[in-house]
Parts: structure tokens; C-alpha cells; sequence
């Protein structure tokens, strides 16, 4: 049996053959920063080896899915830093989690319960089935922080929405709303806040009492696209992410959203 006790920021329960994971950072919006990461990285090998799992829901506690990076982490790093050198969350591991998200055997389905933005969107975008609250939003916002989309948007847009869209919401780091997101096929089903969780596990219920290895392995050949389109893009996108880290527009950015003011952009 895993053991998922050791987890701080991540909540694992089980009702039946489901595993329920939510992020579990309310107070900053399930922000994500280098603990969080390193969690999420490890979680999805151990649900991968949980043999009791026969579906997994992936929700965010409080009023937000995930905000994404956590930006009172960001301002002040430099470009060595972002690399991995000597970094709190070096970009390297943001291939890792993808892959280790791609990884899993068993489906799953995101609960999108409200923001999901830069890599809270990635994520729930790399499940298998997403599922969103009417009023929730969804977006890869990393150009508002200065950032190039790198740490999975740009390998997964394209194939959902087809790359004219994904050229134009990754680069005007949109906000989408749940009816919107439906209607251009980023997400699966909009339904009633209420009925979002019943919604999830129904389907998650239904894909764990399936045929279980014809429904893994057809997901596994679905997910070739996926791992094609990583390994195409993501090195060069996430190594452009560490970039423009050190870029003086990153960091007024995060001084910005700190001091909740506008930001200053000057293109350097």
C-alpha cells in the first residue's frame, strides 16, 4: 500500500478505487511554489504504482484550482538560478513533472473549481478528462509575467485548440472562461458548481470499473501525441522560460503583482 501521509501540500484520499488529490494551499490560491512542485513531481509516481487506483481526481481546496507559480518567489532570480543553479525550482523539473503526469497509467480527470492560470492551467490541461466549474476561469498567463509559456502550454495548446488559437491565448496570457473554454475544446464539460465533484467522480468511477487495461492502453497510445509534441517543443520553450527569468520585465512583473499594482513593461 503507498504511503501519501508524508505529503504537506497535497491532500490524497481514496473513496473506493478513486484517488481524490487536491492541492492544498488555499490561503495563496494553491500557488505553487519549489515544495508544492517537488510534491506534485513524486505524486503522480506513487498514484502510478498504487495498484488500489483505478482512476484519479485532481481538484484545488478553497475557491481556486491553482493560481500556478507562486510570484513572491519569482522576483528576484537570476538566470543561473532559473537554469538550476542553485535554483528553488529549477526549470528542469518542469519537464519532470509533465512526464511524470504523462507517465501515469491510470485516467485522470481535473476538477477545475476556479482559477486555473500559467502552470494550475498546464496541469489540469494535462489530465485526461477536464471537467469545470460554470465561473471558473483558465488561461497560461505566463506572458503577463514576462514569461515565455514554458513549462508545458506550449506543447499541449496546439493540440487542443490547434495552433493559431494557442499562438494567440499563450501569447495574450487570456483568461478564459469555463464556456469558453468548452466551446474552442481546451476543456471537456462545463457544469454547475455544485455538481462538479459529483461530475468528476462519476466519470473517474466509471473509467475505474471499465476494462482496465484496454482503458490504460488506449490512453497510453493517446498520450504518444503527447510525449511527441514534449519532446518537440518543451526543451526549447522551457529553456526560453529561464531566459526571460532574468529579464528585467519578469521581475517588475512579480514586484507588480506583489505591490497589486499594473506592471511597468519596457522590453528588456
Amino acid at each position: 500500500m503507498v504511503d501519501y501521509s508524508r505529503y504537506q501540500f497535497l491532500k490524497v484520499e481514496k473513496d473506493g478505487n478513486v484517488a481524490i488529490v487536491t492541492l492544498n494551499r488555499p490561503e495563496v490560491l494553491n500557488a505553487i511554489h519549489a515544495a508544492l512542485h517537488r510534491e506534485l513531481e513524486d505524486v503522480f509516481v506513487d498514484l502510478n504504482e498504487d495498484r488500489e487506483v483505478g482512476a484519479i481526481v485532481l481538484t484545488g481546496a478553497g475557491r481556486a484550482f491553482s493560481a500556478g507559480g507562486d510570484a513572491r518567489a519569482m522576483s528576484d532570480r537570476t538566470l543561473d538560478e532559473a537554469l538550476g543553479g542553485g535554483a528553488s525550482l529549477p526549470l528542469g523539473r518542469a519537464r519532470r513533472l509533465i512526464l511524470n503526469m504523462l507517465e501515469v497509467e491510470q485516467p485522470m480527470i481535473a476538477a477545475v473549481n476556479g482559477p486555473a492560470a500559467g502552470l494550475g492551467a498546464t496541469i489540469a490541461l494535462y489530465c485526461d478528462i477536464v471537467v469545470m466549474a460554470e465561473g471558473a476561469r483558465i488561461g497560461d498567463t505566463h506572458v503577463r509575467m514576462g514569461l515565455v509559456a514554458g513549462d508545458g502550454g506550449v506543447p499541449i495548446w496546439p493540440l487542443l485548440v490547434g495552433i493559431n488559437r494557442a499562438k494567440e491565448h499563450l501569447m495574450l496570457g487570456t483568461l478564459l472562461d469555463a464556456r469558453e473554454a468548452e466551446r474552442i475544446g481546451l476543456v471537456n464539460h462545463v457544469v454547475p458548481p455544485d455538481q462538479l465533484m459529483p461530475t468528476a467522480l462519476d466519470l473517474a468511477r466509471r473509467l475505474a470499473n471499465g476494462p482496465r487495461k484496454a482503458i490504460q492502453w488506449t490512453k497510453f497510445a493517446l498520450n504518444k501525441w503527447l510525449r511527441d509534441s514534449v519532446n518537440l517543443a518543451m526543451d526549447t520553450s522551457t529553456l526560453l522560460e529561464a531566459m526571460t527569468m532574468a529579464s528585467e520585465d519578469h521581475k517588475e512583473a512579480a514586484r507588480a503583482f506583489v505591490e497589486k499594482r499594473e506592471p511597468r513593461f519596457t522590453g528588456r
